[in-house]
């Protein structure tokens, strides 16, 4: 292994700082199987964004309590961000979890070539500060009645760290397993998808400690989430390593350059570049087109179930069981049922992180997503013809298979972009394709919930009134397909020359050893087993403990 040159490294006289991306160069021993629980302590906090809704119907009552305290017609939006008489509408507050996305995908757009330069742990610290900062803003939100401190704090400020955070493990686990690129991303990203199967129940858990007849415990519960979430992200940051320049596996070697695999590439692309590289906007619309199919089933996953199946979900049967004739108690089992089995798809969605990211290690990521274009288009056309012969087993086995699919999608594409455009700016080139996930985060909901609400004024009975959308999805598929069919290995008048990737190691900061930035620097010696262990029970104790609670709540699907 030969060093970047000399001008890497630090002049006399000046140490690297303790967030700085040379103090995090590994040393002799290091066991890279650190380094995805680092991760995974990242992930499962910022994941508490897709949970977030568990705050809304108690904000929606704040002032009220019991029953909310109506804001009269004259109030609109603008008006409910600074009003401090009146309580939230649930559909206001849903607005948090439309900025956490938007901002997600902009700040990993924009500070992920920073990102790349500074290092993981200057990120993930960044990214801390910035989520539970956020959420301790939102927490005096809530205490002052004013909305627009929330969107500040948690929407704008901590949709920063989402961003940051979400991309910060990237690069890093790419260059750690070199010869496991999809099962490490798919490790780090599973966390995300898995953030809110711990964060709910525990914002539950802490909302009813703190609920008082005066207060319905939302702040408190932000402010204890908060710094708990800190300690791990902190501890996820200071935990991240990244490997000396040239680094490889024991016994791996990287494949020759061979019409087998020609979709993997041992050079690199700057960032900068990507823009106007049509691979890129390749990848760009296989993510959309999948993500956006799979946002549409997973906004209407629990209405879709009960508008389709009705009272036959809890025994009925005959005209009585259609969704329309159900009284309210009946209509609350049903719901209690749908829960359950939006407890089910999250299992689905998470676990098809790891399997499909690990299954495009054997498959190649062209296959892989051929795969989740063929299989679910079949799974979404099948959906119309299982709801009208009543058969829930297919119906839902199918939804099952599209969420694994979706989570997937995510898992698998940090390794795609590694494959074609070289790992050494892997993670900005992955925050700017994230634009694509705020383009569908717009998209999928947008057409599914028109298309619902044209059926229903077409006069369609409920159970129907999805038909034309699946095949609408069918649609986007075939066009993410069509998209991915055509990706080829990048034209070599695209990677940067020996000489300008040597230039961008210099600003990466990159090392051929940590002893080059002095003592202090990486890890020395032997990484200690029971180290491994204790690491991963830092963040698997929490994460059994979520798949507990979201176990039993799919029994209630089952009963």
């Amino acid at each position: 292994m030969s060093s970047v040159g000399i001008d890497a490294v630090p002049g006399p006289g000046r140490s690297a700082g303790l967030l700085d991306k040379e103090r995090t160069i590994a040393g002799v021993g290091f066991n890279r199987w650190l380094v995805p629980p680092a991760a995974l302590a990242i992930h499962l906090c910022i994941g508490m964004a897709y949970g977030f809704s568990v705050f809304w119907l108690p904000l929606s009552k704040a002032l009220g309590i019991k029953e909310a305290v109506k804001c009269g017609p004259e109030i609109g939006f603008f008006q409910e961000l600074f009003v401090s008489t009146c309580d939230w509408k649930v559909s206001t507050l849903g607005w948090m979890y439309t900025l956490f996305f938007v901002f997600l995908g902009c700040s990993a757009a924009l500070w992920g070539g920073w990102l790349e330069r500074s290092g993981p742990r200057k990120a993930g610290v960044v990214s801390a500060l910035c989520w539970c900062g956020g959420m301790l803003i939102s927490a005096l939100g809530i205490h002052l009645h004013q909305f627009w401190l929330m969107i500040l704090g948690s929407g704008v400020i901590g949709g920063i760290g989402l961003g940051l955070g979400y991309i910060s493990p990237v690069s890093t686990l790419i260059k750690w397993f070199p010869d496991k690129r999809g099962m490490a991303t798919g490790m780090a990203i599973m966390g995300f998808g898995g953030g809110a199967m711990i964060g709910s129940p525990l914002a539950a858990e802490l909302m009813k400690t703190f609920a008082t007849a005066t207060d319905v415990g939302v702040t408190q519960t932000f402010i204890v989430m908060a710094l708990v979430y800190f300690v791990f992200m902190i501890g996820g940051a200071f935990g991240y390593r990244v490997p000396p320049t040239g680094w490889k596996p024991a016994g791996w070697t990287a494949p020759a350059a061979q019409a087998s695999n020609a979709m993997i590439t041992q050079r690199h692309v700057h960032v900068k570049k990507v823009w106007g590289i049509p691979q890129f906007w390749l990848v760009w619309i296989v993510l959309c087109m999948n993500v956006s199919a799979g946002i549409g089933v997973i906004g209407m996953a629990s209405p879709m179930l009960q508008e389709v199946f009705g009272g036959s979900l809890i025994g009925l049967s005959g005209d009585g069981a259609k969704f329309g004739a159900l009284d309210k108690a009946q209509l609350a089992k049903i719901a209690a049922v749908a829960a359950g089995f939006t407890a089910l798809l999250s299992l689905f969605n998470i676990g098809g992180r790891f399997f499909w990211a690990s299954l495009s290690d054997k498959l190649g990521r062209k296959m892989t997503y051929v795969v989740f274009f063929v299989l679910g288009g079949l799974m979404y056309a099948s959906i119309p013809s299982s709801a009208a012969a009543g058969s829930k087993l297919a119906f839902v086995g199918a939804v099952c298979v599209i969420l694994s699919m979706y989570g997937g999608g995510f898992a698998t594409v940090p390794a795609y972009l590694a494959d074609l455009f070289g790992t050494q700016m892997v993670g900005a080139i992955h925050g700017r394709l994230l634009t694509a996930w705020a383009t569908a985060g717009i998209l999928g909901p947008v057409v599914v919930n028109y298309m619902r609400d044209y059926q229903l004024e077409l006069g369609l009975p409920r159970e129907q009134v999805y038909n034309q959308t699946m095949y609408i999805l069918v649609g986007m598929l075939v066009v993410g397909l069509i998209a991915n069919l055509m990706i080829k290995p990048v034209a070599d008048k695209h990677f940067m020359t020996e000489a300008e990737l040597a230039e961008e190691k210099r600003l990466a900061h990159e090392r051929a050893a940590a002893a080059e930035v002095g003592s202090g620097s990486g890890a020395s010696g032997k990484t200690s087993s029971a180290v491994v262990v204790l690491a991963w029970a830092a963040v698997g104790i929490p994460l059994a403990w979520g798949v507990y609670k979201t176990l039993i709540n799919v029994g209630k699907f089952f009963n």
